[in-house]
């Protein structure tokens, strides 16, 4: 059981990609909260995952607005004392990672003031996830997008640079965070050539362009989010 759950870990990496959720909703979202200057920004990620029978549930806790992941605490952490603290299925320590959008908006439940520390690091909620277990053993592979539930607005400024992955579809999948999970030199100087470390599927293809104006990402409900196999994280556009 416990090496169904570090694979089924690895596959909620790519589902959650830097949460924050709120329920599905059919009216235009009204952004309660927007924080700005996010770009190049350290963030690092505990996901907290309690099993009910096929249904796990996921609690999200992230760095952003509080710190900037320490490393040396970030470095100390581990997931046997998280979880045994927390009574836990299993814990993915997501991180470090760094957002590569300009600004993000936000509404729903992301905007709370639910706090834990981990080994000294201080989160905030971002998420509470109800999650079949069927389903993400399905959905567990790289350049393969799953369903994220959130309410939110990844804002890219006229004049920056974006990264995107093609499918052979057409669809386009703007990098919303690179990762130094499976790199750990991975910096943003290496972004514009990353296409030389990826492993791309036949038919996909990646670039970096300069924004002539601005981009906004917006999901309404649900994105559709996936990871290279850097556990770099996409949107779809």
């Amino acid at each position: 059981m416990k090496k169904s759950f570090a694979f089924l870990a690895t596959s909620l990496v790519l589902t959650i990609g830097g949460a924050f959720a709120q329920t599905s909703t059919q009216i235009s979202p009204i952004f309660e909260k927007s924080v700005s200057n996010l770009r190049n920004q350290r963030y690092c990620e505990v996901l907290i995952g309690k099993r009910d029978w096929l249904r796990l549930e996921v609690s999200v806790f992230n760095t952003q607005g509080l710190n900037f992941c320490p490393e040396a605490q970030w470095n100390a952490l581990t997931k046997e004392s998280i979880t045994k603290t927390y009574d836990a299925s299993f814990v993915i320590l997501n991180g470090p990672r760094y957002w590569m959008m300009d600004e993000i908006q936000a509404a729903g439940n992301t905007v709370n003031n639910i706090k834990s520390s981990f080994g000294g690091i201080e989160m905030n909620l971002r998420a509470t996830l109800q999650l079949s277990l069927l389903k993400q053993f399905i959905g567990s592979k790289k350049f393969t997008p799953n369903e994220v539930t959130r309410t939110t607005n990844f804002v890219y400024r006229a004049g920056s640079t974006v990264y995107e992955l093609t499918s052979p579809a057409g669809d386009v999948y703007v990098m919303q965070s690179y990762s130094q999970i499976v790199n750990a030199s991975l910096s943003e100087k290496d972004l514009p050539t990353l296409s030389q470390q990826l492993k791309l599927p036949a038919g996909w293809t990646y670039r970096s362009r300069v924004l002539d104006e601005s981009l906004s990402l917006v999901a309404n409900g649900v994105a559709y989010v996936l990871q290279d196999n850097l556990a770099n994280s996409y949107q779809r556009r």
